[in-house]
């Protein structure tokens, strides 16, 4: 079995480098074979990067989150074309919308953020990690116009089957997290039940969103065996079944070759 985590923050599981390693390391004894390293502003993405050169099995996205709306960077839309074209940079994001925690309090600003990442990864020809949290009618329509042609990634999805049917119409994979552990999480559950397998992976959004059976505790790359085993149930099919289509999923959202 081999698990393919689309999405942890390795910079904030820890911050050292050595510790940064064993954390995937660690995550590999669990059948994670790879994992998609996200970092939220791009002095974090260029410290996380070099720190993690030498693993191979660990691929990036670059951009900047919502949560650094009001202070992208210096000259940030270089910096980010510049870094995609990287080894192992495989994506753009993860960019999005957020009106929970409302970044930079203004909702025009986080739109006009997107609306840059959505076009870098149109003319590199990447897919697009996407974060939505209570943003969900502001996200669709503009994702249906300015989508690039390689996609994206519904990143920690949460919402509810009417809002995943629409998304269904473009070229977008759902991502779930450990909140579809979550005893209360019928609604989430009910999508990842209905969805078809070929729409589906999983991430560990780690060091946050952690298991329920982990509750209290930070999370973890290999803490997404969880997630997959929940699903596996919701979908009554085995595991082993589950974690092949999955695996395969992750390597066609982000355009990797079938035999890495």
């Amino acid at each position: 079995m081999q698990l393919f985590d689309t999405h942890a923050h390795i910079g904030l599981i820890q911050d050292d480098k050595m510790e940064q390693l064993l954390a995937v390391q660690l995550a590999k004894v669990k059948s994670v074979k790879h994992v998609v390293s996200i970092c939220n502003s791009l002095s974090d993405f260029e410290k996380t990067y070099t720190n993690l050169e030498s693993a191979k099995d660990v691929y990036h996205a670059v951009g900047v989150s919502p949560t650094e709306v009001a202070h992208p960077g210096h000259d940030w839309e270089e910096r980010v074309i510049s870094h995609a074209k990287k080894k192992r940079v495989i994506a753009i994001g993860e960019t999005g919308l957020d009106y929970y925690h409302m970044f930079g309090g203004d909702k025009t600003a986080q739109i006009e953020l997107m609306l840059k990442h959505l076009e870098i990864a149109k003319h590199l020809d990447l897919p697009v990690i996407i974060h939505n949290r209570n943003a969900g009618e502001d996200l669709l329509p503009i994702l249906k116009e300015k989508l690039p042609p390689k996609g994206g990634i519904l990143h920690c999805f949460g919402e509810d089957w009417s809002f995943a049917q629409r998304a269904l119409d473009m070229n977008l994979t759902f991502s779930f997290a450990g909140n579809l552990t979550f005893k209360n999480s019928r609604m989430l559950q009910e999508v990842a039940i209905r969805l078809p397998e070929d729409r589906i992976v999983i991430e560990s959004e780690a060091p946050f969103m952690t298991p329920y059976s982990h509750k209290g505790e930070r999370n973890k790359i290999q803490y997404i065996l969880e997630t997959a085993t929940v699903l596996a149930a919701l979908r009554q099919t085995s595991l082993e079944a589950l974690s092949q289509t999955l695996y395969a999923n992750s390597l066609r959202a982000f355009a990797l070759p079938k035999d890495i």
